[in-house]
């Protein structure tokens, strides 16, 4: 399979008919190679318009589907002297596409597999600007706070504190709130010490975990 054809396509037919515009988006999405993230036997699937499994632990851990991938990204408004958080990095896909928008990236697993499997890629790769570590998502990576932006690989019933603290003032998270149709994205900023919000867009994402909500003990 020609697989820089195949990304070609993916680019023309998937990201730019979905009004994303941002040439370093584009570029990003042209320069790495999706292929090298999935499964051996789901190489061949790499480009199509969907999400793909990486994983079954945790109710299923996916690569995201690139569309949605990339407005995502482009809602970020990346520059090349952000330093980024990502939650949640599975194999190291996303991780690739952020070192290319900024100047370094914390790529945050709570899969300690999922996060081996990051590792080797993205040194075998030559992508030398991110530091793939390990730990519970919902409280980010403190100990190299705070960060310009933290993107959220996945969909998420709630943003903790502990990810918009993490925040520098002037810093954004991305994320994706809700799970199914009645999900949003949404851009969380830090100003003043305070966070505030606004809604983008409508999307639909496959879920992170970890991030539910407490339901609450009714007598």
């Amino acid at each position: 399979m020609d697989f820089e054809a195949a990304r070609i396509k993916m680019v023309d037919n998937q990201v730019r008919t979905t009004d994303v515009t941002s040439h370093t988006v584009l570029s990003a999405f042209l320069a790495v190679p999706r292929e090298a993230f999935v499964p051996e036997n789901r190489k061949q699937l790499a480009y199509i318009d969907t999400d793909i499994a990486v994983s079954q632990a945790d109710g299923g851990r996916y690569v995201m589907e690139p569309s949605p991938l990339a407005k995502l990204l482009q809602l970020g408004e990346i520059t090349v002297t952000d330093a980024i958080l990502e939650i949640g990095c599975t194999t190291g896909y996303t991780s690739a596409l952020l070192s290319l928008l900024g100047k370094d990236v914390i790529a945050l697993e709570s899969d300690a597999d999922l996060a081996a499997q990051a590792k080797a890629n993205l040194s075998s790769l030559g992508y030398a600007n991110v530091n793939v570590v390990t730990g519970p998502l919902e409280a980010g990576y403190p100990s190299k706070a705070p960060y310009d932006v933290i993107f959220v690989n996945g969909a998420i019933e709630t943003v903790p504190a502990a990810l918009t603290s993490q925040l520098r003032d002037g810093g954004r998270l991305i994320a994706v709130v809700g799970f199914g149709n009645a999900s949003r994205a949404k851009v969380f900023m830090r100003e003043g010490g305070k966070a505030s919000e606004r809604k983008a867009f409508n999307t639909a994402v496959k879920p992170l975990p970890g991030f539910r909500i407490a339901k609450e003990f009714v007598f």
